[in-house]
């Protein structure tokens, strides 16, 4: 199989689509191959929407691919909708593929509702911020299924969680698909087993759209890589007490033996994301004053949620996930922290070693920074910030909407407004790159999940 052919044949899409648009799409897919596709309900998601599954094909094994379990991230909706096209129309890879195919093409349909401000704008980072909504960790698809971990105990999956839980329970996945998106890092891959050769087909992917890897810091603190940009998945059991969170998708697909594979792309390009030359800073530098920054901003909405506190009277979404992703900032401090302490300091230069070496001499603080990791700590504050500030003004909002108008709800609404814009503007004076096409960031999905299902199907893939 020639799965850069099948990038290539991406169709371009100027925006994505909202939720009943999707399902549009879907139904109009369903008509036009009533012979092929069965779409069937797996669940309800917690506002009364109905949650489907699309099945295409009858090879021996099952796969099961997951759209939008972040609703902030609808790349992975816009690839279900090409993959399930893709498998209608070409038999032969259908069956040198031999997969039953159950695509889920939208996991969190009223979180997704609620970023719909921004889906007719890819890339416009205000729209993006101010119509942004992310729930917390626990409020998450991808990070409700039951764990058990020591003393800790996780046993409330959402119902869209539960939703999944029952179609791999139903099918018994050889394969399972999670498809994210991010925003200003380069592409990367998360794997549940150190395989070494689709690591490695998987990281060639990006650059035939033009995408650069990632090679700035981990998603998630110690996260170890099997090749660059592509790491060993976190398990569950690490994540999960940290954040009062459960387990992902990978952890419940590692009860069927499944392949599982997560995909993540940028929403910007930019080449200082994989540039490993030397800046002229020091690396424990660019890490204190990334840390002092952000402990500055959960100090500023703090002191802001504060002030508004007693006056509070809407249960809106924007509130809880302003509170709890609070609380997820400053245990994620603690765990880069923790991570922090585990390496190994490097107090020089080795001798004989040219400076741009050893920049990348293991993870020693006392080195050069490399560009990718500078430029990686700046863009991760700008993006913090953004993200919840506007949900903070979305919580206000919200309060304003249902007429409660108390001085202190009306202060803070002007301030962290006037606030948003300083801080708005200095990340526009440093900006993440240009937005990338929504097609190229399809092609890079769409040819992650082909490598995984064509990697499993190959005759020494005994796993």
């Amino acid at each position: 199989m020639n799965v850069a052919e099948y990038m290539s044949r991406v169709p371009e899409r100027a925006a994505f689509p909202s939720v009943d648009e999707l399902q549009a799409e879907l139904r109009e897919l369903a008509a036009t191959h009533p012979d092929l596709i069965r779409t069937r309900r797996i669940g309800t998601s917690r506002l009364g929407e109905p949650l489907y599954a699309v099945t295409v094909g009858d090879g021996p094994a099952d796969a099961v691919v997951i759209a939008g379990p972040h609703p902030n991230e609808p790349v992975g909706n816009v690839t279900a909708l090409t993959l399930i096209e893709l498998l209608c129309e070409d038999a032969a890879l259908r069956a040198e593929l031999g997969l039953r195919w159950h695509i889920v093409a939208c996991a969190d349909p009223d979180g997704a509702r609620l970023n719909e401000g921004w889906y007719g704008k890819p890339g416009d980072r205000r729209a993006y911020a101010e119509h942004f909504y992310r729930p917390d960790l626990a409020d998450q698809v991808e990070w409700t299924f039951p764990l058990t971990a020591g003393d800790y105990r996780f046993d409330r999956p959402l119902p869209e969680t539960r939703a999944l839980m029952r179609l791999m329970d139903e099918v018994r996945p050889s394969l399972v698909c999670s498809l994210h998106n991010g925003e200003y890092q380069g592409a990367f891959f998360y794997l549940d087993r150190p395989d070494a050769t689709l690591a490695r087909r998987l990281a060639g992917l990006p650059g035939l759209e033009g995408l650069p890897l990632h090679h700035g810091e981990p998603e998630l603190p110690g996260a170890e890589p099997i090749v660059p940009a592509v790491y060993l998945t976190p398990p569950g059991a690490r994540v999960g007490p940290a954040f009062g969170a459960g387990g992902s998708s990978a952890d419940y697909a590692a009860a069927f033996g499944a392949l599982h594979l997560a995909t993540e792309v940028p929403t910007w390009a930019d080449d200082r994301v994989a540039d490993q030359s030397p800046t002229g800073r020091g690396y424990r530098r660019i890490l204190a004053e990334g840390a002092a920054a952000r402990r500055e901003l959960i100090d500023v909405i703090e002191a802001a949620m504060r002030a508004v506190a007693g006056d509070l009277s809407v249960s809106s979404p924007f509130r809880r996930s302003t509170e709890n992703t609070l609380e997820t900032f400053r245990r994620l401090g603690e765990l880069e922290e923790a991570a922090l302490d585990e390496v190994v300091l490097d107090e020089a230069v080795p001798e004989g070693v040219a400076l741009d070496e050893a920049a990348l001499e293991g993870p020693g603080l006392d080195r050069p920074a490399t560009t990718a990791e500078e430029f990686g700590n700046r863009q991760l504050l700008h993006l913090m910030r953004l993200r919840l500030l506007g949900t903070f003004l979305r919580m206000l909002d919200a309060e304003i909407a249902a007429g409660n108008l108390t001085p202190a709800i009306r202060e803070q609404r002007h301030l962290l407004a006037e606030r948003f814009e300083t801080w708005y503007g200095q990340a526009e004076a440093d900006p993440p790159g240009l937005p990338i096409e929504v097609r190229r960031l399809v092609a890079v999905q769409l040819g992650a999940i082909l490598a995984a299902a064509l990697h499993l199907a190959e005759p020494a893939a005994g796993r």
